[in-house]
């Protein structure tokens, strides 16, 4: 019998956050984050040492997926993120770099955790309860009878992710392409709610970014034999539509565990063959026009199906199963037997078309919910970062459609916050004070803390040394290039705040970002003002920028709470 190691006792480690260690570690990855964000961040390299493809970004989803972390705090900091982006797709580098910090700040204040937690909550509601006051000053609401307030969306996510290597031409064609992509998944006729359809990026690496489009229906891709094989025959009306997810190459790959019996003489291949042709007199005689096979056709089977007409596409791949159903209206189709003619669909048409070095199946269907972007780029890395990019763009517009407002971006929102919350602090301590049980330095305290994280974040956006201001109208973010002359007029110096909307000639003062001023009430900006700047505004996602702010807060609340770590060593 083999000797048995004793078993080792758990590792004990109280107060993590008072090692240096760790301090270290989160300080790494606050410096990763923290340096990716914006137009203007810096990419990222993440490769195994021991080979494989190498990921070049600054999108936080790539970042996770592809960074390796092994101790506790930063596995719960990551975990959030990326369960936050998981659900809403933008919005994870505000995230973590907000939680980081929350967590620096509150640690140099040395208050009990439980006064932290307490007033870190409070200040996390009064927050929340502004953004979603008809009196915020940082949030628009999105009138959907015009785009350009969502299009200026959809630009500020492709600006803000730099390795999609696109051009400022290359962006606003990507953009409206984006904004088409999800008008073509929303239904024309709706009814109480509003059932999206589903978009399908198609890759085409290697051509130029001008030359993406975007197509009702679903794009195929075939080889050139097959392109040149298909029928020129064209049926007037809509075609008769069959979709098989079993297997029509006659193998018997599908059945399982279980034992095959063979009488004595018989072919097996013969006798697949023949139910496989007798599947084929059946489609034909139901005048199914076009079949469809997520797997393999037989080549006597695809032969047989062409001299009557029909036209076979095999190998659609699992992928597509879910869009060409829907698209068509049918039932995937599970085995070889009798076929109930309730599974068959129905399309408009059919075409073929060359994209690029690449041939395409193209399926119109009555109804286009469902929709092909053909997604262009210069090389693979470039592509890789545009399609998570689109991908997230996406995303954040059927959000937008169900919470229809958006925030201002470029640091205005972070800097418009943090002077709303000192200003509501400041002028209304009476009631935090009898509703917390704390007292007027504690409140203070964590006050700066809270805010100063919150202007950290937007001076996270400034990755080139330059002098970053508030105004102390508005509370808007305002960026000085570095080489800039120390004593100026910054009307003349500054052009437009980080968002866009406000004009530095106006009558405006500012202020060093995080220096000493007395609190003041942000004043409002309406809806009709962001309505006419809207071709130059810079906006992020209402709903995925609020859950960031409450995932920021309760992880940093959670981890400034921990006082063992209690680790496993067998």
């Amino acid at each position: 019998m083999s000797r048995l190691e004793a078993k080792k006792p758990s590792l004990c480690k109280s107060e993590p956050l008072t090692s240096e260690r760790v301090r270290a570690t989160l300080s790494v990855l606050k410096g990763i984050v923290t340096s990716c964000y914006g137009p203007s961040g810096r990419l990222k390299q993440l490769h195994n040492g021991l080979g494989g493809c190498v990921c070049t970004t600054s999108q936080s989803s790539a970042l996770l997926a592809n960074l390796s972390v092994t101790h506790p705090i930063l596995k719960i900091l990551t975990t959030a993120m990326q369960n936050h982006v998981s659900c809403f797709s933008d919005c994870g580098l505000f995230t973590a770099i907000l939680c980081c910090n929350l967590i620096e700040n509150v640690q140099r204040i040395g208050l009990t955790p439980t006064t932290v937690m307490k007033l870190n909550k409070h200040l996390l509601r009064l927050c929340i309860s502004y953004l979603k006051s008809e009196v915020c000053g940082c949030r628009i609401p999105v009138d959907f009878s015009s785009t350009q307030i969502l299009l200026c969306l959809v630009r500020s996510i492709l600006t803000s992710k730099p390795a999609c290597m696109l051009t400022r031409k290359e962006i606003d064609h990507v953009s409206a392409l984006i904004l088409r992509t999800f008008l073509l998944t929303i239904p024309e006729n709706t009814e109480d709610h509003v059932i999206l359809g589903k978009s399908i990026i198609v890759p085409l690496k290697g051509q130029r970014v001008i030359d993406s489009t975007v197509l009702p229906g679903i794009l195929i891709e075939m080889s050139e034999i097959q392109f040149v094989k298909l029928l020129p025959v064209k049926k007037p009306g809509s075609l008769k539509v069959a979709l098989f997810c079993a297997s029509l190459s006659g193998d018997l790959s599908d059945t399982g565990e279980g034992t095959v019996v063979v009488s004595y003489g018989v072919s097996l291949e013969n006798a697949v063959l023949d139910q496989l042709l007798n599947l084929g007199r059946q489609l034909v005689s139901d005048h199914v026009d076009l079949v469809m096979c997520q797997k393999v056709i037989h080549p006597s089977l695809k032969q047989f199906l062409s001299m009557h007409h029909v036209i076979a596409i095999d190998r659609v791949g699992v992928a597509l199963m879910e869009p060409l159903s829907k698209v068509t209206g049918t039932r995937p189709i599970g085995s070889l037997g009798s076929v109930s003619p309730s599974t068959y669909g129905s399309v408009k048409d059919w075409c073929t078309a060359k994209f690029g070095f690449k041939h395409f199946f193209h399926l119109i269907p009555n109804e286009a919910t469902v929709c092909s972007l053909l997604l262009c780029n210069r090389s693979d890395t470039a592509w890789d970062e545009l399609k998570v990019t689109c991908q997230t763009a996406l995303h954040v517009l059927q959000l937008t459609l169900k919470e229809p407002s958006v925030l201002l971006g470029g640091g205005c929102t972070e800097t418009h916050l943090a002077a709303y919350i000192r200003h509501k602090t400041c002028n209304e301590p009476e009631s935090i004070l009898k509703d917390e049980g704390c007292t007027q330095t504690e409140l203070q305290l964590i006050t700066e803390a809270f805010c100063s994280a919150l202007e950290s974040l937007a001076g996270s956006l400034e990755h080139d040394g330059g002098e970053i201001l508030t105004d102390l109208k508005y509370g808007h973010f305002w960026s000085v290039q570095a080489d800039s002359p120390s004593i100026v007029n910054w009307s003349n110096l500054l052009s437009r705040c980080g968002c866009g909307l406000r004009n530095s000639q106006e009558e405006l003062s500012w202020s060093f970002l995080r220096s000493t001023c007395h609190p003041f009430a942000p004043q409002t900006c309406l809806p009709h003002e962001a309505a006419g700047s809207a071709n130059n505004l810079t906006l992020d996602c209402f709903t995925a920028k609020l859950n960031g702010l409450q995932v920021a807060v309760e992880t940093a609340n959670l981890i400034l709470d921990l006082s063992y770590v209690i680790e496993d060593k067998n």
